[in-house]
């Protein structure tokens, strides 16, 4: 009833896709030329308790926040990832499928209406890819672009292959060329690229999606000016290289939804961008059955340009309480005729007008905002706007089908108007002017042929910056792995004695005692050479402290599963908020195969109980990997968060905080690559009743041997 109520008060609460699914994955969504907003997902059983898949299961929304289910759009069959575009006078889906080859490949469908009837074409529009070393590329999660010049393009693939792009053919319906790989393989899935402000921007999910409760998949983009690539991140590290580029765009927060990933993006009528994506509740993260099909519902959430980047929320992530609704009550959705002017008064402040046209031959047809009007101007091929002595043109794609449904969308902000022409408002503007404009005077539309959809609201209020990175605080401790057993040479005196780090007091959570007999002691590592405190979970007698660091040959040994073979040097963590960091060099090489040589910092309850913020080689890549290990459901459940590249050198961060209102323990992981400008992670919880100790790793494999420097261990509190 409460939730009731606040849809009621036009208010937005995930996950949006409640009303009529459980899981809602890998969501796309089409304004279509009913005014309704559709959506479209994979192929999975919408409730729980069902053991019938829907065949890509459609819903409709009149306002993004309230959904009702309207039909499959095929009647058999498992298909996943579809993206559904309108442009030729119908709507075409992309979608991955498997044929009776068992190969993966692309096929495409076409019908009149975004409900359907969908009727697939004869042949594939990538057909299956056979990889180098045997099998099939992964040739899943199609997403179409149309660029500025009108030419279409088709982005697709996974971690076996990467993602590439190919050009598409006029229609739509075939490759016409040679794919180009723009994110590399290992790395990235779920591509979705959209222009704007004179780029194309490509969003691609990472990690696993379907991990349950260690789900970790997040989204991240890089940019180009050229739907080709290279697309690059915000420090200029393209998303093809070895350490592999992108700047966070959602993760997860800490809250209720982890698994933040496989978007897409619509845009509401007062010109606000939202993220429409899935997520996996950690309290319920399987549709039934443990290890079965995940839960992943569809959510909604505002999603911010900031310095040129887009972040959801400013940053603060996937919404659990009710958040201010898109903007979807204004549009007229009757369709008509018109030849000459209509009017209707301005909404205050700054405007957003929009409307759905067909230009017919020999007719200029546009919006008329103030004393500016932008026309499209059929004879001339142009998009024109005109106010007063002022006037902006820009070309329209050669073989533009004018007669075809498109939507012009006006925004007049601090006296400057901006105008767009799309397809089906997607993808990147097919043209774009801009020129100065009066803040005054009547909306409408104005020449001859038909419009549909015409609205005018008041423009959305952009955010500009970002929402504050946690307080690292002052240091408490720090062990810089010198002769001075703690801080190093000019160091103030009063940190030397806070090296006696409160450990807890109180009741102790579980995990405390399990460090068995791996405890340091005389003769062993530490008692000569590391200051006070540090223990061990089975010793490694290859470590050395020298040169100022802590040299640590990576283990062939891990953590993640039952075998727990790799060492763990630990330290008890203060008591409340704090802040452990540390400066890695570690040198992975590039482009090799190094599965899974990796060390960093640890959070560590028990062998099976644990969070780990590591450089890691995965395959060809160097990542970095927050990784989750944790017991679930009589079985072990390991998933991990990729945001962030290493470089050489790699500084660490786990922040720790207390939920004030559960008492869980947040770690949120940051990385740099200088010391100065930190890339915030994922966040991963434990249980109030755990106390994690701290520490470092160094694992993963001993071929070829490489050594992790440590050169330092600091902890800060506010």
């Amino acid at each position: 009833m409460f939730r009731v109520l606040l849809l009621a008060l036009n208010l937005l609460v995930n996950p949006v896709s409640h009303g009529f699914a459980d899981t809602f994955a890998d969501p796309s969504l089409i304004r279509g030329q009913d005014g309704y907003w559709y959506a479209y997902a994979t192929s999975d059983p919408l409730r729980s308790g069902s053991s019938s898949p829907h065949h890509i299961p459609i819903a409709r929304s009149s306002d993004l926040t309230h959904w009702s289910y309207v039909g499959d759009a095929f009647s058999s069959g498992t298909y996943w990832a579809p993206d559904v575009r309108y442009f030729d006078g119908h709507y075409v889906m992309y979608y991955a499928a498997v044929p009776d080859s068992g190969a993966y490949e692309i096929d495409v469908a076409t019908a009149p209406a975004p409900a359907g009837p969908w009727t697939a074409q004869p042949s594939p529009v990538v057909a299956p890819r056979p990889g180098a070393g045997g099998g099939y590329l992964s040739t899943i999660d199609p997403a179409e672009l149309t660029a500025a010049d009108g030419s279409r393009y088709l982005y697709f693939g996974s971690y076996y292959g990467g993602i590439s792009v190919v050009p598409l053919s006029a229609d739509g319906l075939r490759s016409s060329g040679t794919p180009t790989m723009v994110a590399l393989d290992n790395k990235y899935e779920g591509a979705y690229v959209v222009g704007h402000d004179g780029y194309y921007y490509l969003f691609a999910s990472s990690a696993n999606c379907c991990a349950g409760p260690a789900t970790g998949y997040a989204v991240s983009a890089g940019r180009s000016r050229s739907p080709l690539g290279p697309f690059t991140d915000a420090h200029g590290v393209s998303l093809t290289a070895s350490r592999v580029g992108g700047t966070p765009v959602i993760t997860q927060n800490g809250n209720r939804w982890i698994g933040t990933g496989h978007n897409a993006v619509v845009t509401d009528l007062s010109g606000q961008d939202y993220l429409v994506y899935h997520a996996i509740d950690r309290n319920q993260p399987y549709l039934d059955a443990p290890y079965g099909i995940n839960r992943r519902p569809m959510l909604l959430d505002r999603l911010d340009w900031i310095d040129g980047w887009p972040v959801v929320r400013a940053g603060a992530g996937a919404s659990d309480t009710p958040q201010p609704a898109p903007v979807t009550t204004g549009a007229d959705t009757v369709q008509r005729s018109v030849n000459g002017t209509v009017l209707r008064p301005r909404p205050a402040g700054d405007v957003r007008v929009e409307v759905d046209l067909r230009v017919p031959a020999g007719s200029s047809l546009g919006l008329v905002v103030g004393s500016a009007r932008v026309s499209i101007d059929r004879a001339a091929g142009q998009l024109v706007a005109v106010s007063g002595p002022h006037r902006a043109v820009a070309a329209l794609p050669a073989g533009l089908d004018f007669g075809d449904w498109h939507n012009l969308a006006v925004s007049a902000r601090g006296g400057i108007l901006t105008a767009s022409l799309t397809e089906a408002r997607l993808g990147g503007p097919l043209a774009t002017v801009t020129l100065p404009v009066p803040s005054s005077g009547p909306v409408g539309y104005a020449g001859r042929g038909e419009v549909a959809h015409f609205s005018a609201e008041r423009l959305y209020r952009p955010v500009t910056r970002a929402i504050p990175q946690p307080a690292v605080g002052r240091p408490v401790w720090s062990d810089e792995f010198s002769t001075s057993h703690g801080l190093s040479t000019g160091a103030p005196h009063d940190l030397q004695k806070s090296a006696r780090i409160d450990n807890g007091g109180g009741p102790q959570g579980r995990g405390t005692d399990q460090l068995g007999a791996g405890q340091l002691g005389a003769g062993q590592l530490g008692a000569s050479q590391l200051g006070a405190g540090w223990s061990w979970v089975r010793p490694d007698d290859a470590v050395t402290v020298s040169g100022g660091s802590l040299n640590w040959p990576v283990q062939n040994g891990d953590l993640s599963g039952p075998a727990n073979t790799a060492s763990v040097l630990l330290r008890t963590a203060p008591r409340g908020d704090y802040t452990v960091e540390t400066r890695l060099t570690l040198d992975l090489g590039v482009d090799d195969v190094r599965n899974y040589q990796q060390a960093g910092l640890i959070a560590y309850v028990s062998d099976d109980d644990f969070a780990r913020l590591d450089q890691v080689a995965i395959w060809n890549t160097r990542q970095i990997e927050f990784g989750r290990e944790i017991p679930y459901a009589g079985g072990l459940a390991y998933g991990g968060v990729t945001v962030g590249t290493p470089a050489t050198t790699t500084w660490l961060r786990l922040v720790h905080r207390i939920d004030p209102v559960t008492g869980e323990h947040r770690f949120r992981s940051e990385s740099s690559t200088d010391g100065r400008t930190w890339t915030l992670g994922g966040v991963w919880t434990f249980p109030a009743g755990e106390v994690p100790k701290i520490g470092l790793d160094a694992h993963g494999g001993a071929t070829p041997a490489v050594t992790a420097h440590f050169d330092y261990v600091r902890v800060y509190q506010a």
